[in-house]
């Protein structure tokens, strides 16, 4: 094994060590330990829709969205923060500006909200190792112009390995995603 091999296995061994120790840390007084802090998201491209998107079992929207801005963190005990700008039917793709529908929120949308779901690897006694586990919020409201401020706090298995943040409709088809 070459050395650069190495240096990545401890420094991937480190991270996911630091990661296990910030989710497994008990909440202290009205602070807990951010696990996911992000700036950005990324809409589900074409082709990559329906279950050809899928993230460990979240299948993506039916059709290619994009979205303007976003932010948010978790917390070890779960409390979620995300911010959403934009997240609309991708305005450049051809077949949605074809069907008029493209930089809108279907109506359906609109009248579902979103949600956001938080997809952990897990594992420990009576668990597979790194096991999927997907917690959900409540829907929250979304604007026409796909604009929506979710708080909300969820039931974070324990380790939770590589958490991954996914903006959903309310049927939990996500639209975006944390990471590029």
């Amino acid at each position: 094994m070459s050395r650069k091999s190495m240096a990545l296995i401890a420094a991937t061994t480190f991270g996911v060590a630091t990661v296990a120790a910030a989710t497994s840390a008990q909440a202290g007084g009205r602070h807990s330990t951010k696990v996911l802090k992000f700036e950005s998201m990324v809409g589900n491209p074409r082709p990559f829709t329906g279950t050809n998107g899928a993230i460990r079992g979240v299948n993506a929207g039916g059709a290619p969205w994009a979205i303007s801005a976003a932010h948010g963190e978790l917390k070890a005990n779960g409390e979620l923060e995300v911010e959403v700008t934009g997240l609309v039917l991708d305005p450049n793709d051809p077949a949605l500006q074809a069907s008029g529908l493209a930089g809108t929120v279907p109506a359906a949308v609109l009248a579902g909200g979103y949600k956001a779901v938080v997809s952990c690897l897990t594992g420990g006694p009576g668990t597979p190792p790194f096991a999927t586990v997907n917690v959900s919020t409540a829907a929250f409201p979304v604007d026409a112009a796909g604009n929506a401020e979710i708080e909300a706090k969820v039931d974070l298995p324990k380790p939770c390995f590589a958490p991954i943040v996914f903006v959903t409709s309310a049927g939990g088809a996500w639209f975006a995603t944390t990471g590029a």
